[in-house]
């Protein structure tokens, strides 16, 4: 029969693998990897090919470029964001950069609403930037979706009118603007 004194606590079983007193991190490593994800360029975009520049027509038209916009303007030098606690530098104030997205929330239908925040915004997601996609395995917030087509039909909610014209395109449409999306 076991009993209380045989059991090890929680606390000390892990002091066994983790000897360094709670807290270990000061905040310095977070400042750190935010540095080096600001200082990090944009992926380069891939080659821009006759099909590239229909399927970024195909792009516009079906309604996807509302939220993920091409093309956006930082903040001006100087700007105070997050409370305060940063000042946009000249290096990266007033630049013209092409995320392909907003970074505005919004509800696409996937979301499960167990995140916490505001109710009007359980299920919203801010707009997942589309540079890089062609190096991606994996789409959509979550991972979930293995290929474009099936990250394209998982929107639904404020994107329900894109879906349906995706839907309705040609299947030259369709195979351009997935070759767009794969050059970004």
């Amino acid at each position: 029969m076991t009993t209380t004194t045989d059991l090890v606590s929680y606390e000390d079983a892990l002091a066994s693998y983790d000897p360094v007193i709670d807290p270990e991190d000061d905040g310095e490593d977070i400042r750190a990897f935010a540095n080096f994800m600001r200082a990090t360029k944009a992926p380069a975009r891939g080659a821009i090919t006759a099909a590239v520049q229909a399927g970024d027509q195909v792009f516009s038209k079906t309604g996807c470029a509302a939220c993920h916009v091409a093309s956006i303007t930082t903040a001006p030098e100087g700007t105070s964001v997050n409370g305060g606690a940063l000042v946009v530098r000249a290096a990266v104030g007033n630049k013209v950069i092409h995320p392909y997205s907003d970074f505005l929330l919004h509800d696409i239908g996937t979301g499960d609403g167990i995140v916490e925040g505001a109710p009007q915004t359980r299920n919203e997601f801010r707009t997942m930037p589309l540079w890089g996609l062609r190096t991606r395995s994996r789409y959509m917030h979550d991972g979930l979706s293995l290929t474009l087509n099936e990250a394209i039909l998982r929107h639904s909610g404020e994107s329900a009118a894109p879906i349906v014209f995706y839907q309705f395109l040609t299947t030259t449409q369709r195979s351009n603007l997935l070759t767009f999306l794969r050059s970004l």
